[in-house]
């Protein structure tokens, strides 16, 4: 070997970088709009990814039993026994109807003014009916976006939460109350066994936590409390140290003035001869 020659140097081996955060995967149902929290979240936890996904009201549990999302805004009810839920807020259920419809001239309507009327009921329901008001159709749609295409074609009208009419909105198409119905709920949920950190956190957001507050937990995200400093007591004796120039004795309420005040001395009694 001459003195140019240089023995190839062995690769050094590479530095193992630290793993980065699972993300934290958020099941939505139609209607929900987690824009507003995915914000907070995305601002407050800038290293943890959250991916969405979107699932149908009648899988949202399934998807969470199977772990294929870590929590979820889903419609009550929910298996409380598998279950925690957060209920969030409960909806105005609303008829569409078209624009030319009886129906639109009026601000808010009850089941009965729907007596004469075709009213769908799609497969995908949210609101759970014992008995749907007003005519049932020849069949069920099999799904909500369905419907909205039949009350647009004009052979039917069509009860949904407020979200959902908003969702499927069509200019020639529009909604109205209805007083009388059931309503449906909207909750933050997750399975039970599987409270993790990351869910904590999600529901510190929903529940517009701050970013210090830990309700309980201890992570590097939040500084610990300063510790207050503790008052000195008084001397065993009672009586608390004046400092100079605190002002003379004769305090309203003290027994017998602070240490080193001096009061006013009275004369002796005089013995009767």
């Amino acid at each position: 070997m001459t003195g140019s020659e240089v023995p190839p140097s062995s690769p050094e081996p590479a530095s193992s970088a630290p793993a980065a955060p699972p993300a934290f995967r958020l099941a939505y149902v139609p209607g929900v709009t987690p824009a507003k929290w995915v914000r907070i979240w995305e601002e407050r936890f800038p290293d943890v990814p959250l991916t969405l996904h979107s699932v149908t009201a009648a899988e949202a549990q399934d998807a969470l039993r199977a772990g294929d999302a870590d929590a979820g805004f889903v419609r009550l009810p929910v298996d409380r026994t598998v279950f925690s839920a957060i209920p969030l807020y409960t909806e105005t259920t609303v008829v569409v109807v078209p624009k030319d419809h009886i129906i639109a001239a009026v601000d808010e309507v009850t089941a009965e003014d729907l007596a004469d009327e075709v009213v769908f009921h799609p497969l995908d329901d949210v609101l759970g009916w014992e008995r749907p008001p007003g005519e049932p159709a020849f069949e069920r749609p099999a799904t909500t976006a369905d419907a909205v295409e039949l009350v647009a074609a004009g052979v039917g009208l069509l009860v949904v939460p407020q979200s959902l009419a908003r969702l499927h909105h069509r200019r020639d198409l529009t909604y109205r109350p209805l007083v009388d119905a059931p309503q449906s709920s909207v909750a933050l949920s997750w399975p039970e066994d599987a409270t993790t950190d990351q869910v904590e956190d999600f529901i510190g957001v929903v529940r517009g936590r701050t970013v210090n507050s830990t309700r309980g937990r201890t992570t590097s995200r939040t500084q610990p409390a300063t510790e207050q400093p503790k008052r000195k007591r008084p001397d065993a004796g009672g009586s608390a140290r004046r400092q100079p120039g605190a002002g003379s004795g004769g305090r309203r309420g003290g027994s017998g003035g602070a240490k080193g005040a001096k009061t006013p001395r009275r004369g002796k009694p005089r013995r009767r001869s």
